[in-house]
């Protein structure tokens, strides 16, 4: 159990490597079961009148083979051909009847599937929106995506059409029993006898069977990461040239992925042959039995529908092989799906979190002290207060905690040491929705939607209006370029920009944060690609915005911080110098070597 734990916690710090398996339980989990039937029971009535259509379906069918020997053995021996046509007539309806019920009872399990389908895929979606960042830093993003698309379609028939079958084929043996035993006992014998070899057999075959399709999940969300790695670097692959390197990657992992099935596919397939092994011997028995050993031989009408219904006595356990294979695929899917909903949330509200009244704008960092990963600290006890409507601009080396500060504002990962107060109010205690809905922060990474650029724009204010949206590109200067666009705000871009560049990216992100009126702007290197000419138009544009407003800005150019109220230069985790640009220059500290190798 030790050991298992020690590996469970290597492998999850080394899961954000694409070459590297992700590890899970090799024991089916109790509690997915039960989720799985929480799943079901949201769709039962589309499964119930399934289930009832199955019935129905199934026992008409089975009540044309008696029909075929009653046939056989009274109307043809007697030349009673009215008895005869009575009973083709009989035997042909019973087809039709039971067709029709399986048609209508394939639409009512399509329908479930895609309930299940939706419901699953909802819950994991909502469930991904709620999680830290520190979550999607930790594995690469394709190995979340595969979850939530193909893993969640693969599971969806053998939940839904999987379950009903699985029901229906159990109902269908015993309902084929009691049908054969009207017929023939002995011969009824002969034909289940093969059932417990077949169990112990599916027993013994189970765990290598789990653990070989967890290994296909394994390798196929391994390719899927790299792939997806490889589109969002493509432009390093070519300029460094390196594409028969990834080729031979790909291949590597594929060739796994492949490896993996195939032996899956081998261990799946042994279930079926020995299914379908069993089922052709008790079949031969039959007849061996009727003919040879039974006294009075067994009649040629009853030797025919002890071997249709032996026929179909074994088909519905060949089909709980067949569903039993699909159900051990699904839970190893499963088990990354509920894996990743099991998650748990660590940015969220406190149970007693009150509503964030209009923010002022006051900031207070007391002794705030933080680590990403538990051990190395970023921040160490900082301490300063930011007053309404002032602008912070906050500098110093790389790595040394200034995405940190604001990150905390912001809340995107928990305050362990210390607090952080607006206008006097613990940011712990204030639900989430209504602290960042007064704030407006433009990341580093000026992420765009595939949409147009005005729904873009709209992202930050959903009811902004056209004008409102013009007049904000306009304050900014992303106008200038917009306008000069075959369709201006309604052009079409792509989250990688497309037709804009990255500098006109980061104008339009910050257009989309200007347009939330925010009470305290986050600007994380707003203008690290922009130009100097459009960098003149922006920064008229912040300092329109930073009117009233608490500024946080992170930048390394001079001509966006030297304005600032204040500035904090930061090193190793501390506020070291604090003052006006000319009141940090005199002290010919850390912050005058920085500007001095800036404008050297």
């Amino acid at each position: 159990m030790f050991l298992k734990e020690k590996r469970r916690q290597k492998t999850q710090k080394e899961q954000n490597r694409y070459d590297v398996d992700e590890y899970l339980d090799e024991k089916v989990s109790l509690f997915n079961i039960k989720r799985v039937i929480g799943y079901l029971l949201k769709s039962k009535k589309s499964l119930i009148f399934a289930f009832a259509f199955s019935v129905f379906a199934s026992v008409s069918a089975l009540i044309g083979p008696l029909f075929i020997k009653r046939a056989l053995d009274e109307a043809v021996p007697d030349k009673d051909v009215r008895l005869l046509l009575l009973m083709g007539a009989l035997l042909t309806l019973s087809i039709i009847v039971s067709v029709a019920l399986n048609a209508i009872r394939n639409i009512l399990i399509a329908k479930a599937g895609a309930e299940i389908i939706h419901d699953i895929r909802a819950d994991l979606f909502s469930h991904l929106q709620k999680l830290a960042f520190n979550f999607f830093d930790s594995r690469p993003h394709g190995k979340i995506f595969v979850r939530v698309v193909p893993y969640v379609n693969s599971v969806s028939d053998a939940l839904s059409n999987g379950i009903i079958n699985f029901v229906i084929e159990v109902l269908n043996i015993f309902l084929i029993i009691f049908f054969m035993f009207q017929v023939d006992p002995h011969l009824t014998i002969v034909t289940i006898l093969g059932i417990p070899l077949l169990v112990i057999f599916i027993w013994l075959i189970k765990p290598a069977q789990r653990r070989a399709w967890q290994a296909v999940s394994n390798k196929g969300a391994n390719l899927n990461a790299y792939v997806q790695e490889s589109i969002d670097g493509v432009k390093v692959t070519q300029g460094f040239d390196r594409q028969e390197k990834n080729l031979n990657i790909m291949n590597s992992l594929t060739d796994e992925r492949n490896h993996s099935w195939m032996k899956a596919i081998y261990i799946s397939n042994t279930v079926w042959f020995s299914t379908e092994t069993l089922s052709q011997l008790v079949w031969s028995f039959i007849f061996i039995m009727g003919v040879f050993w039974m006294n009075p031989m067994a009649s040629f009408g009853v030797l025919l529908v002890m071997g249709n219904y032996s026929w179909r006595f074994w088909q519905p356990i060949i089909n709980l092989a067949n569903i039993y294979n699909t159900f051990i695929t699904a839970m190893a899917y499963l088990d990354r799906i509920f894996d990743t909903i099991a998650e748990p949330v660590t940015i969220k509200d406190i149970p007693d979190a009150v509503e964030f009244p209009f923010v002022r704008g006051h900031v207070e960092f007391k002794d705030v002290s933080f680590s990403y990963d538990g051990k190395q600290k970023v921040l160490k006890s900082v301490n300063f207060s930011g007053h309404p409507g002032e602008s912070i601009a906050i500098v110093g080396p790389t790595g040394a905690g200034k995405t940190t500060i604001v990150n905390l504002l912001s809340r995107f990962y928990n305050i362990e040491e210390g607090q952080v107060l607006i206008d006097g109010q613990d940011i712990m205690k204030v639900t989430l929705s209504s602290l960042r809905s007064q704030m407006g922060i433009m990341l580093q990474d000026s992420f765009l939607f595939t949409g147009t650029i005005a729904e873009n724009i709209r992202y930050g204010k959903l009811d902004a209006t056209d004008e409102e949206i013009r007049a904000a590109a306009e304050l900014i200067g992303a106008h200038l370029f917009i306008e000069k666009l075959p369709l201006g705000y309604d052009t079409q871009i792509t989250e990688r920009g497309g037709v804009i560049s990255s500098g006109e990216k980061q104008l339009l992100a910050f257009t989309r944060t200007l347009i939330s009126n925010p009470r305290i702007l986050i600007l994380d290197e707003a203008t690290s690609c922009i130009d100097t000419g459009t960098e003149k138009l922006v920064q008229e544009g912040i300092q329109t915005l930073m009117k009233g407003r608490t500024s946080f800005i992170i930048a390394h150019r001079l001509s966006t911080i030297k304005n600032c109220d204040r500035i904090f230069f930061i090193s190793d985790g501390k506020i070291t110098e604090n003052g006006t640009h000319d009141e940090l220059m005199a002290m010919k500290g850390r912050y005058y070597d920085l500007c001095l190798a800036q404008n050297e």
